[in-house]
This record gives C-alpha cells, structure tokens and sequence, in this order.
C-alpha cells in the first residue's frame, strides 16, 4: 500500500487559494494570489527542496494543467519532476504531452492507485481533489507550511467534508519570516474525554 501525503501552503485562517501568483486562481474574486512570495527565504527554500524529493504525483486537473505549463520546463528546480508518474484526477481530460502522465476519473481509481505498490504519492495544490480524499480518509501524511496571514476569504484547506481524525506531528520548524513547517501522519480516531480528568 503506498503512502498519500498532502503537501499545502496555508494561512493562519486555514486558506489555500492561489498561494504562488496573482493570475493562479482569482475564482470567487480571490485577490491575494501570490501570498507565499514574500515569506520564502533561504530557510523555507532548504526545507521545500527536502520536500519536493522524487516522489509520484497526484493532482487535481487544476493544479495539473498549472504544473504542466511549468515544470516540464524548469525541472532543474525539481529534480526527476518529468520522470515521476503524475496521476491526474479529471472527469474531463484525457491525454497530455507532459511525459508519464496517468488520467483517472473516479475514487475507485484513487483507491485502487493506493493500494497498490511504488512510491510514495503527493498532492499538491488540489483543494477539490484533497477534499475528496480527506473525506475518504485517504490521507497519511498531511505537510502543511502554516504563514503568518490571514484573508477572511478564499478556498480552505479544510473546507467540507472532512471526517473526524486524528493525526501526530512527525517534524516541524520554523523560518526566520515566520512559516511553520508541520508533518502530520495519521493516527487514529479523535478522542474525546474531559480536560484535566
């Protein structure tokens, strides 16, 4: 069975919309794009570079249409990013000229994907998609990089859906500009009791 783990940037608030351009994704009016710019630093960059290992990929048709017009280009800033299988969830698309893309349509598919044997697989950005599968509870591991802002708007990382969880936190640290770098892996059912008993 492999491991899926769902790697975000988010605000204090819990928003995950368009966190790297203002063009990324203005649905709803949405007028922060580009919101993680001013807090990457050397710290964030050392930490993000461990992060982004070689690793399957599963994407939203969103994120992926994004990634696609991008890194296949660029791919001196992530290592083996054209090598690695992307898994695209799409009701939609079919085909893609990004080499070693793979197009599924239904949680079936999802499913059978991670019950299967390889690698690791991560999803980043995504938002439909990640609440799908934390409905589903098809989260391991959740890698969430938490900035010091807030909008009051925009689309959440935990918006609708999610069930009851548990997760323990595995690693953390935290950059001179105020990110906080957290692993979660998941643990288990909520627990409920009665403080100080």
């Amino acid at each position: 069975m492999r491991k899926i783990i769902v790697l975000s940037f988010i605000t204090l608030d819990g928003v995950m919309q368009a966190p790297g351009g203002p063009e990324e994704d203005t649905l709803g009016g949405f007028k922060y794009g580009g919101w993680t710019a001013s807090y990457f630093d050397e710290a964030a960059g050392k930490i993000m570079q461990k992060q982004m290992k070689s690793a399957d990929l599963l994407l939203g048709r969103k994120t992926f249409e994004i990634f696609a017009s991008y890194w296949p280009e660029h791919a001196n800033y992530w290592p083996g990013i054209n090598d690695v299988t992307k898994y695209v969830m799409s009701k939609t698309m079919k085909k893609s000229d990004w080499k070693n893309s793979v197009f599924l349509k239904n949680l079936a598919d999802i499913e059978k994907l991670k019950n299967s044997k390889g690698s690791d697989i991560q999803v980043h950005g995504s938002g439909e998609l990640i609440q799908l599968l934390l409905k589903n509870d098809l989260v391991d591991e959740l890698w969430l990089k938490f900035h010091p802002v807030t909008f009051g708007e925009g689309k959440k990382l935990f918006d609708n859906g999610s069930i009851p969880a548990a997760f323990t936190l595995t690693e953390s640290s935290v950059t001179p500009t105020g990110v906080i770098f957290a692993n979660y892996k998941r643990s288990g059912k909520v627990k409920t009791g009665t403080v100080g008993a």
